[in-house]
């Protein structure tokens, strides 16, 4: 059952929205150590961030009211 879920969650980060997220934040994470941040893109990282988080959230509230994925 433990291995289904760690399986599951794999599988889940893996996905394309997952990685772009995960790109994008390792790229912050190199322009922050090089003091070479726009503005721009901390406009556009926010977003995204936002909206990736913001969607976890609402499959999570779903998923507890009992609404399908």
């Amino acid at each position: 059952m433990k291995n289904e879920t760690i399986s599951k969650r794999v599988g889940n980060l893996m996905s394309v929205k997952s990685l772009v997220t995960l790109a994008l934040t390792a790229v912050f994470a190199v322009m922050t150590v090089r003091q070479a941040i726009s503005q721009d893109f901390m406009t556009i990282y926010a977003v995204i961030i936002a909206f990736y988080f913001g969607t976890q959230s609402q499959k999570v509230q779903d998923m507890a009211e009992g609404g399908s994925d």
